[in-house]
């Protein structure tokens, strides 16, 4: 199992909290892919500014793609693997802004992730999230 993974379900239980990254305390979809890395390299990525939970759709800017390119390693679809870093589009039209960890991949592939009202889990990455999946990228 990955090392990403591994940590990543660590995580689980932890409440939805925006802006925050503090296992067991709260953390969004952002939170908990900055808390992995730092539990993999003991220090946070970069700092982030502030941000609204509307992510720039008003301005329609790829704010969150344009950050994970430039921190992660993009990958092909076909290479996923366990503890890919997902990013997800939620509605067409809208800015990516939804993260994930790919946990299991083959015939049940599963993600983890942190979303509102839920906190962070172990879903199902079925085909309505699947279909959302705008990009894929591996930690450096």
């Amino acid at each position: 199992m990955s090392d990403v993974v591994t940590l990543a379900r660590g995580w689980i239980g932890t409440p939805y909290r925006h802006q925050q990254a503090v296992r067991g305390a709260g953390c969004d979809c952002l939170g908990l892919v900055r808390g992995v890395w730092a539990d993999l390299r003991g220090a946070a990525v970069a700092p982030v500014p502030a941000y609204t939970p509307d992510w720039s759709e008003p301005q329609g800017a790829e704010v969150l793609w344009d950050a994970a390119r430039a921190h992660l390693r993009p990958k092909r679809p076909e290479d996923a693997a366990p503890g890919d870093v997902l990013l997800f589009r939620m509605r067409a039209g809208a800015v990516a802004k939804h993260l994930g960890l790919q946990g299991a991949i083959g015939a049940a592939p599963t993600f983890i992730h942190s979303y509102q009202g839920h906190g962070v889990v172990e879903s199902p990455l079925s085909r309505p999230w699947a279909r959302r999946v705008v990009a894929r990228f591996a930690f450096p």
